[in-house]
């Protein structure tokens, strides 16, 4: 039976640079090579058939049908008589005759018929459910790694939509016939032109939008905050589920690795880079201020977490440029961290405000400072390695200085055994050394040494109190907190001396001096008493004591104090008729006075601090003043 040769081809694909020789030249064929000739033709016309039947072009059924469904019966043929072709375009490249030649141009013009149909499946397969084609939706194990397991499938299995596992099978197979052939570049161009649009698109639904220089220098800094949010929320997705996808995908499809590579790094390596460079443009084109570290905090930690599974997943060579953007986003964002730690110092310093906070309360400024700590707090590992290779730098006078921060090495057993302070520890340290010398600057503005020492006790009770309630208390260790609740206490001790040694001073020190007063000099000197413990109270109306605790345990003192001193002398006036017109209080009034004292608004002016400032946690927003 004659057959005529495909004449649908269009511009020959070589396999050889040369095919042909002189005919005069040739060797007569031997029965072997005759036989062997007559089978490369069979296979040639049976692979024209099968090419015929789904070509696009020679057949409207095969424009509807696809080749990789139900059973893939066809796909069987069809892969096979590919093969089959590629061995007789071998066989007869080596045909120097005339017949050869010609034979060898009927293959290649039947080789382009099939890899047109392949290149219609391997985009029909890619396209028509490509969002389901990543990590979580594909094996690591394709149900189908070479022809010969397609040829073991049951072929009396039902007919059924075509799962994930099997659209990557059928991709590999696809894939592994196409670059056999050498049409690996049709494939790899197919492949890269689909799967590059769905990195793009994936990165845009997880809320990541390319931005420029001029973009980022023109936002606002709310929105300049929700781009980092995204940027923070999309990332990991973005690693471990995207980008990791694509290169489970690659893995699944291609059977060498170094097409692998390649298609890798042309899918995902600009998008990535992109990706990964927007922490450097943000740091590098817009203005932080020191509240606004947090904001780069997450993004240091983000890509510190991330950083084994980015080298892992870009470690070939073509994907360096990825790392490199990493590592200098990572660099970039940690020396801005570590400029705003030095911004915050400084501001503290040039704090120059002259208002002074009524009744001695907390200043704004110590407000200000403490929850911006405690914030700080919560990133103390990620801290640790923005300042691993930037130790604290500070003469020893200067740590001298701090000694009211540093009163001695902490031992082992005071920070649950982590030894000495860690730099993150020290740099935070500093900080509040530097934030009570400008409150002991303040205080000094108060006409009252006594206010003046309330205002330092409520500003550093708070500050104990905050750091006590967060991780601070572990980086700074029971010593510091000891040293400094005990400051607190001596400031506290320094007020009520200095507030009520007036009030203590005109009662009569001993019950002998009381006994030997006559009438006259008992009245005289319960009225200096009446006087001046009204001036103190009158005085203090205003006073706040900002902890509740610690206002309880103050009055507790000052009345144990006044009337355990007052009550013998009460006695004694009210025993003289003479004199007894003189009292005004007994000694129950006094302790009601007493438990007056302090009730005024605790709240204090905020005018003078750096501005009220909403920072945003993970956990939710957060007021730096609080």
């Amino acid at each position: 039976m004659a057959r005529e040769g495909s004449k649908h081809g269009k511009g020959g694909r070589s396999v050889h640079s040369s095919t042909t020789s002189s005919p005069s030249t040739s060797a007569p064929s031997s029965p072997v090579h005759t036989f062997c000739g007559a089978m490369m033709e069979e296979n040639m016309l049976d692979a024209e058939d099968i090419f015929t039947l789904w070509d696009p072009e020679r057949s409207s059924s095969a424009k509807m049908r696809p080749l990789f469904c139900g059973s893939r019966t066809e796909a069987r043929r069809f892969l096979r008589a590919v093969d089959s072709l590629q061995r007789a375009m071998k066989f007869f490249a080596e045909d120097s005759s005339r017949s050869g030649t010609a034979a060898i141009i009927r293959c290649q013009n039947l080789m382009q018929a099939a890899m047109r149909r392949l290149r219609r499946e391997f985009h029909q397969i890619l396209s028509a459910k490509r969002d389901t084609l990543d990590s979580e939706s594909v094996s690591h194990n394709s149900s189908y790694s070479s022809l010969s397991d397609l040829e073991d499938e049951d072929v009396s299995s039902p007919t059924e939509s075509v799962g994930d596992l099997q659209r990557a099978s059928d991709l590999r197979l696809i894939a592994d016939s196409m670059i056999s052939s050498g049409y690996g570049k049709e494939c790899v161009d197919i492949y890269r032109l689909v799967r590059r649009s769905v990195v793009e698109e994936g990165l845009y639904k997880l809320g990541f939008d390319k931005s420029t220089p001029s973009q980022v220098q023109r936002l606002g800094w709310d929105l300049l905050e929700n781009r980092i949010w995204n940027w923070v929320a999309a990332s990991k997705v973005a690693v471990r589920v995207l980008f990791s996808g694509e290169r489970v995908l690659c893995a699944q499809i291609f059977s060498s690795s170094s097409v692998r590579e390649t298609v890798f790094a042309e899918i995902a390596a600009e998008a990535a880079t992109m990706f990964f460079g927007f922490p450097e443009l943000v740091v590098s084109k817009a203005k932080f201020s020191p509240e606004k570290i947090f904001r780069l905090l997450d993004i240091y930690e983000t890509i510190l977490d991330l950083l084994p599974d980015i080298e892992s997943l870009f470690s070939y060579q073509s994907t360096s440029a990825v790392r490199s953007q990493v590592v200098a986003s990572l660099l970039k964002v940690g020396e801005v961290v570590r400029f705003l730690f030095d911004e915050l110092e400084s501001s503290i310093q040039k704090e120059h405000s002259k208002e002074v906070i009524s009744g001695g309360g907390l200043h704004p400024l110590a407000r200000y400072v403490a929850n911006y700590i405690s914030l700080l707090a919560d990133y103390s590992s990620t801290l640790e390695d923005v300042f691993a290779e930037h130790p604290v730098e500070m003469s020893a006078e200067s740590l001298l200085e701090a000694g009211t921060f540093m009163s001695a090495p902490p031992s082992p057993s005071s920070r649950g055994g982590e030894g000495p302070l860690s730099t993150v520890s020290l740099r935070i340290g500093w900080l509040i050394f530097v934030l009570l010398c400008k409150l002991d600057t303040k205080a000094e503005r108060y006409g009252e040494p006594a206010l003046g020492y309330l205002f330092l006790a409520n500003n550093l009770h708070y500050i104990v109190n905050k750091v006590r309630r967060c991780k601070l208390s572990d980086l700074l260790g029971d010593d510091w907190m000891a040293t400094h609740a005990a400051r607190a206490r001596r400031f506290a001790a320094n007020y009520e001396r200095l507030a009520w040694n007036d009030v203590l001073g005109v009662i009569p020190a001993d019950l002998a001096a009381i006994s030997e007063m006559d009438a006259d000099a008992a009245a005289l000197q319960m009225r200096r008493f009446n006087d001046s413990f009204d001036a103190a109270c009158r005085r203090q109306a205003s006073w706040v004591v900002t902890d509740r605790r610690m206002a309880e345990e103050l009055k507790l003192s000052i009345a144990g104090k006044v009337i355990s001193a007052y009550r013998p002398f009460y006695v004694r006036c009210r025993g003289e008729g003479s004199s007894g017109g003189a009292v005004r209080f007994a000694p129950e009034d006094l302790a009601n006075y007493i438990s007056d004292l302090f009730c005024a608004d605790a709240g204090s002016s905020v005018s003078s601090g750096p501005g009220r400032l909403r920072m945003h946690r993970r956990d939710g927003p957060r007021k730096l003043y609080s």
